[in-house]
């Protein structure tokens, strides 16, 4: 995994995940592909919150893309 991509990705994540453990939840990054495809795990309440895919597009990938433009999509894996 790129670690300097990995780590502006976490500062991303960062700014959502107050958001997620508030419900119980939390998110890891479990992998940064060749082409920038960030895979994620849900973690806590999160991994069966209804919201969660909503949550994915519209707090996750937001949050990362706009720190980390290189960033193509994110995908949870679970």
């Amino acid at each position: 995994m790129r670690s300097g991509i990995l780590e502006r990705v976490d500062l991303a994540l960062d700014t959502v995940r107050g958001h997620l453990e508030v419900d119980g939840g939390n998110v890891k990054v479990l992998d940064i592909s060749d082409d920038f495809v960030v895979s994620i795990e849900w973690m806590g309440n999160c991994q069966n919150c209804s919201m969660s895919e909503m949550t994915l597009r519209a707090g996750i990938e937001q949050a990362v893309k706009n720190h980390v433009p290189e960033v193509t999509s994110v995908v949870p894996v679970n």
